[in-house]
């Protein structure tokens, strides 16, 4: 029931940011958008179709797309994002009326683009989304893997195209940027708390180096054979992934042992498995099972 409510918190939390940034900076700065809107006034342009009639059916095909692919937990907190988007842009619409933070177009593109790159990412962290065009990408994410935000940035890319032209050539190049930064910030959005460093160890004390590993910093570690390519010396290599606030202990824990030992860091994005996506098991845990 927590993680439910704090779902729920998530979800309405980014999708008051979006309408923020639509209401403060995209409306008032008269920039394109992508999505849902931006294919509907293609078609309002091209074949005279209603926009609120467009908007309505795609986001209905959509939601039942989302459904169907993504799950009955995605169906739920997306119909939730479905009515609670456009209340607070209504509301939101109302109380700026005539609110305008800055003229200057590239201030209302920068600002805009931060306020819904943050918005979009807390709402698909949740295994959500503000439904219309935001639900394609998530599908071809669980289909093919495709990350969400170069989906997002392609599919909204193309929509600006078709509107080049009937619009404002300037208004449509500071659309493209608005669309390459909240894409971009959306993935750095999707990325905290997931990423990782993985460290790779050549010791001439291997062991030494596990136990403080292991005891100092309960992390796991894995151990492979291997030869130096020089002096062809038997060596073991340890590999370990942590979290970046670890990586200074595990240095000193490791000069201290051994100055000359050789350390590999890298940075990996998302790790699966015990002690990361599922809960660590303790070899007590396993010889007496509760």
């Amino acid at each position: 029931m927590k993680n439910k409510i704090l779902d729920t918190v998530f979800i309405l939390l980014g999708n008051t940011i979006y309408a923020l940034g639509i209401t403060l900076f995209i409306l008032p700065g008269n920039l394109l958008m992508g999505g849902t809107t931006g294919i509907g006034l293609v078609l309002n342009h091209y074949f005279n179709i209603p926009l609120s009639t467009f908007v309505l059916i795609f986001n209905i095909c959509m939601f039942l797309l989302g459904a169907f692919i993504l799950g009955k937990k995605f169906a739920m907190t997306t119909l939730l994002s479905t009515f609670y988007y456009p209340i607070i842009l209504g509301v939101f619409e109302r109380v700026f009326q005539n609110v305008s933070i800055t003229n200057d177009i590239l201030l209302n593109t920068f600002f805009g683009g931060l306020f819904i790159g943050v918005a979009l990412g807390i709402v698909v962290r949740q295994g959500a989304s503000t439904g219309g065009m935001d639900i394609p990408p998530l599908v071809l994410k669980k289909l093919f893997r495709i990350p969400v935000s170069y989906s997002v940035m392609v599919f909204d890319v193309i929509i600006l195209l078709f509107q080049f032209r009937f619009s404002n050539i300037t208004n449509l190049l500071y659309g493209i940027i608005l669309i390459v930064l909240y894409s971009t910030i959306l993935d750095k959005v999707l990325l905290i708390g997931t990423q990782k460093v993985e460290l790779k160890i050549i010791s001439k004390q291997p062991e030494k180096i596990q136990r403080g590993i292991l005891e100092e910093l309960d992390r796991g570690l894995t151990i492979l054979h291997g030869k130096t390519g020089y002096l062809k010396i038997e060596t073991d290599v340890i590999i370990s992934v942590m979290n970046m606030r670890d990586v200074l202990r595990i240095e000193r824990i490791i000069h201290d042992i051994d100055e000359e030992a050789f350390i590999i860091i890298t940075q990996v994005n998302e790790v699966k498995g015990r002690g990361f996506s599922s809960e660590k098991i303790y070899l007590e845990e396993k010889q007496n099972p509760i």
